[in-house]
C-alpha cells in the first residue's frame, strides 16, 4: 500500500532550500505518516500559523497543503534576529490508488495539521466465501456405486 510516491523535482526543491538556509536550517513542513488501522495518518508540524491560514487540497490522488506564517514583530520594531521561516510554505504528496482520498479529513491543533485518509474499500482484505463445487455430489454416488459392485475375489 502506497502513501506517497517518489517526486524527484520535490525532493531536489527540498534540498537547495535547506542548502541555501544553511545546514541547520529547519524544514518548512515536517512530516510523519504511518498507518492506523485502516486509515494513513499525516501529521504536518506548523508552529505559529494559524488555522484559517493553512489550506489543503486534494486534485485526484495529490494532496497539497498552503500555509502562511506571518511574522510577529511590526513595522517599528527593531530586528535583532530574525530566524524563524515566515512566508507561504507548501507541501504536496501522492496518494496510492488504495486510499479514498474523497474521506481525506484534516484537524488542527497546537501547530500541527493532521490528515486522516481512510484505505479504500476495494483495497481491504475480505473474506472469500467458499461454494460446493459439483464435485461433492459426485463423492456420494461414487461411494454407492463401489457398495453395489461385488468385491473381486483374490
Amino acid at each position: 500500500m502506497t502513501l506517497m510516491r517518489f517526486d524527484p523535482f520535490r525532493d531536489l526543491e527540498r534540498l537547495t532550500e535547506q542548502a541555501l538556509a544553511g545546514a541547520r536550517g529547519p524544514r518548512a513542513m515536517p512530516m510523519e505518516a504511518f498507518r492506523r488501522d485502516d486509515r494513513f495518518v499525516v501529521a504536518l508540524d506548523l508552529p505559529g500559523v494559524d488555522s484559517g491560514d493553512v489550506d489543503v487540497t486534494v486534485e485526484r490522488n495529490v494532496v497539497t497543503v498552503h500555509a502562511h506564517r506571518a511574522p510577529l514583530r511590526r513595522e517599528d520594531d527593531e530586528l535583532l534576529v530574525d530566524e524563524r521561516p515566515q512566508g507561504e510554505f507548501s507541501r504536496q504528496f501522492f496518494l496510492g490508488d488504495n486510499l479514498d482520498s474523497t474521506r481525506l479529513s484534516a484537524e488542527f491543533d497546537r501547530g500541527v495539521l493532521m490528515l486522516g485518509i481512510p484505505v479504500a474499500e476495494a483495497s481491504k482484505p475480505r473474506k472469500v466465501e467458499i461454494s460446493a463445487g459439483p464435485e461433492t455430489e459426485e463423492k456420494p454416488r461414487i461411494a454407492e456405486r463401489a457398495s453395489r459392485e461385488e468385491p473381486a475375489n483374490v
